[in-house]
């Protein structure tokens, strides 16, 4: 699907606030209800519109901890890569994984609610995943730009 700069304009305005009504992005974009509710269900169907989600205090995800830690695998066999990402797609303390090109494999980011120890969650949820190496963990100070 071509992106116009109107579909852009769209999708900037539903990433302020997805729950936008579409007569208000027509509003914002100088469309109808109907062509914006049109636009939108396109860039939803064409797979650029992946969904809609709402975006938590961290006071209701626990006061988390944000930890980045990078993972080396034992070898980088499709198999050895394949489960660790299946048991990682498990773990809902991980909010993203990326496999990485440089020192180590993947990069990951969890989020250890105050009421968790990260050691336990070091000790038997990172160190248990299949193929892990090796384990460096980063505690995060504080979010300087947040993803919105």
């Amino acid at each position: 699907m071509h992106i116009d700069a109107i579909d852009r304009r769209i999708l900037a305005a539903l990433m302020a606030d997805s729950t936008l009504t579409s007569e208000r992005v027509g509003q914002k974009v100088g469309l109808s209800a109907s062509a914006a509710h049109r636009r939108i269900k396109q860039l939803e169907d064409a797979g650029i519109i992946l969904g809609y989600g709402a975006r938590l205090s961290p006071q209701a995800r626990g006061n988390p901890t944000t930890v980045f830690i990078s993972v080396t695998l034992v070898d980088q066999r499709r198999d050895t890569m394949e489960q660790f990402e299946a048991a990682l797609r498990e773990e809902p303390l991980v909010t993203q994984a990326n496999l990485m090109s440089g020192e180590y494999d993947y990069l990951l980011k969890a989020e250890v609610p105050e009421t968790d120890s990260f050691e336990r969650v070091h000790r038997e949820v990172l160190a248990a995943l299949p193929g892990v190496q090796r384990l460096v963990t980063h505690f995060s100070l504080r979010s300087v730009i947040v993803e919105s």
